[in-house]
């Protein structure tokens, strides 16, 4: 038996995912002999990390499918074949573990198994008897091997499932969880295009991989239309895909989401429009926070479950889609021209949906500005007292914020506009959100202000600006290159 050393084809091509690799390659260089569990929602990279992880290493991929369960082992024993030399007999998924452990016997071995709930069998029942055989061979067999193996999921919530007290597996695996990429990451694969261009492709397309590799190069209308807006494109139905396949009840979940693309609601709000109970609601919300969809947000400074507290959609795909795609898939599947939608439907108002991309930029910014910050984030509160009771002005909210505790250490102004920043902007903070944030109880008297701007700033607010030390006017573009850095 010689498992051969693993060849990945498509190394060059692979970027970033600097900090999950580290994770990887400290855990196989240990003696630890807990398997990997390794996790994320389809087309977050997963079966890019780990095979660029296995490259180089004497390895093993094993692919599992959603067929039953003796034509999985078959499947998985075929697989296996090359690297043992012979056809192995599996009989049980019990086997199969008992053959991993063994071919590792006198050399560390890397063997992945990918989409691991899928050998698990369909109903609950079947599932525990399967762990409870896995548990049992690992008791057994571990100790005297030098197997080092990775399990890796879709479904999050299954591979979650595997820590839970209950489970057979609780406390035997090693979760890393593998997330959509932030914007600095996304840019490695997004090069050859300046930092502008990249967040604008990075709002269409979120962090996930797959999604970025289509809007990586080329004419930005042509890839929408190639990729998203054609009917028979990869991507003009990915939402409904992805939820079919996560999630029992998919209708509802897609509802949800629908209403927070639209904007930040508090779940009554959502409830109401859909005419649910809040409560009811509660749970949907709570399983698309945990597939990063969505996210519960407080104002920064507010203590978690404190009121005040929005829904909003993260998915910056997702935001896309339900905004500029699914609106329109009716008319788009009866033949109306892809090309002639992104040119009058999407491209006029893509820097209203970019917007909200570039406030997280500047909240990512900020914090790794604020050097020791114990908050950054968007800030929303209540105006002045005096201008409420006149109805002058009912709420405020700055972009982003900063805090050393209850003191104010940045705020900053994020706007991806098509004309210069002008000197309201900093009117408004002076005169109304920086007191306002004062009266809810955080001190405001050395707070740096942060001006960042698409578009420049009319020398009207360069000249207010001069006049306060503490201003800062920042061109999206060096906020952009800071985060790259």
């Amino acid at each position: 038996m010689a498992v051969k050393t693993y060849r990945w084809a498509a190394l060059p091509l692979f970027r970033d995912r600097t900090k999950a690799l580290t994770t990887l390659e400290q855990w196989w260089t240990s003696s630890s002999s807990e398997p990997m569990s390794l996790y994320g929602r389809r087309r977050v990279g997963k079966s890019w990390l780990f095979r660029r992880f296995a490259h180089g290493k004497p390895a093993v991929i094993l692919v599992a499918d959603r067929v039953a369960s003796g034509q999985q082992l078959t499947h998985l024993a075929d697989q296996l074949t090359d690297s043992l030399g012979f056809r192995p007999q599996l009989d049980s998924v019990a086997d199969l573990f008992t053959v991993l452990y063994d071919m590792a016997g006198r050399r560390k071995i890397l063997v992945v198994i990918d989409e691991f709930p899928y050998v698990l069998g369909t109903t609950s029942a079947e599932q525990q008897r399967t762990l409870s055989a896995i548990q049992a061979v690992m008791e057994r067999k571990r100790d005297e091997s030098r197997l080092k193996l990775i399990l890796t999921g879709s479904t999050i919530s299954q591979m979650e499932d595997l820590q839970a007290k209950k489970n057979p597996l609780h406390g035997r695996l090693m979760p890393l969880p593998l997330w959509p990429m932030t914007f600095a990451e996304a840019a490695t694969m997004l090069d050859g295009l300046d930092s502008v261009d990249q967040l604008i492709r990075y709002a269409i397309a979120g962090g996930m991989p797959r999604y970025l590799s289509a809007f990586g190069e080329g004419d930005l209308a042509q890839a929408l239309a190639r990729n998203v807006v054609d009917a028979h494109s990869p991507l003009f139905n990915e939402p409904r895909s992805l939820l079919n396949s996560e999630l029992r009840e998919p209708a509802v979940y897609f509802s949800v989401l629908a209403e927070l693309a639209s904007r930040p609601q508090d779940l009554s709000t959502v409830a109401a429009a859909l005419r649910m109970e809040a409560k009811e609601l509660s749970r949907y919300a709570t399983t698309l926070e945990s597939l990063r969809l969505v996210a519960r947000r407080y104002p920064v400074g507010a203590p978690p479950g404190s009121r005040g507290a929005q829904w909003a959609c993260t998915d910056h795909f997702m935001r896309f889609w339900f905004r500029f795609v699914q609106p329109f898939q009716s008319e788009l599947e009866a033949g109306a021209d892809p090309g002639a939608h992104v040119t009058h439907n999407v491209l006029p108002h893509l820097g209203d949906h970019v917007a909200l991309a570039f406030e997280e930029a500047v909240v990512s910014w900020a914090r790794k500005r604020a050097v020791g910050a114990t908050a950054v984030g968007t800030w929303w509160g209540p105006s002045l007292h005096h201008l409420r009771a006149a109805k002058e002005r009912f709420t405020e909210e700055i972009d982003a914020v900063a805090l050393h505790s209850r003191r104010v250490s940045i705020a900053a102004e994020a706007k991806w506009t098509t004309k210069p920043l002008d000197a309201r902007v900093l009117v408004d903070l002076l005169e109304y959100k920086l007191p306002a944030l004062n009266q809810a109880g955080f001190d405001t008297s050395e707070t740096e202000i942060v001006l960042a701007s698409k578009s420049g700033f009319t020398n009207g607010l360069r000249e207010l600006a001069a006049t306060h030390p503490r201003v800062l006017l920042k061109e999206a573009t060096d906020i952009l290159d800071d985060l790259k850095k």
